[in-house]
């Protein structure tokens, strides 16, 4: 998985939690940072652990 090969040192706890209607969401420390169903797209490759890094450094 892209997020824990990037950030391993800053990951405490990594939850998946599965749903239907295609719902993918990502969520840091209750801060959503992508949301498919907001989007109505798909994440580009890397588009997720950008925003996350974006998020930590800014966080």
């Amino acid at each position: 998985m892209e997020l824990l090969k990037e950030f391993e040192p800053e990951i405490e706890r990594l939850t998946l939690i599965p749903s239907d209607g295609g719902r993918f969401e990502v969520t840091v420390n209750g801060t959503l940072l992508y949301s498919k169903l907001a989007t109505r797209r798909h994440a580009e490759p890397g588009e997720v652990a950008s925003l996350v890094q974006k998020f930590l450094r800014e966080g």
